[in-house]
């Protein structure tokens, strides 16, 4: 799988909301929580979604924030699996 256009980027972080592109090589959103427990069931569930897709995001918390970004390292930058992801992610709020 190789890595998107910029055209095709731009073209998926439209149906996105919130999330924003870095040096177009990932993508990235900040969540926030009501608490730290809360942020740590939500980076469980992102990250076993993640594993049955077969992709490693970046998980970063801190306290209620849980910030996660997405590339596809192995392809240098972002792909549809990327993408995918993040439309799953959003799933999980």
């Amino acid at each position: 799988m190789e890595h998107l256009s910029i055209k095709d980027i731009h073209e998926r972080l439209q149906e996105l909301q919130g999330w924003e592109m870095s040096d177009y090589t990932a993508i990235y959103k900040e969540f926030e929580f009501a608490n730290f427990k809360e942020s740590m069931d939500f980076a469980q569930k992102v990250g076993e979604n993640a594993a049955h897709e077969y992709h490693y995001p970046e998980i970063t918390i801190k306290n209620k924030i849980v910030r996660l970004t997405l590339t596809t390292p192995d392809e240098g930058g972002l792909t549809y699996k990327d993408f995918k992801l993040a439309k799953i992610i959003e799933q999980l709020i």
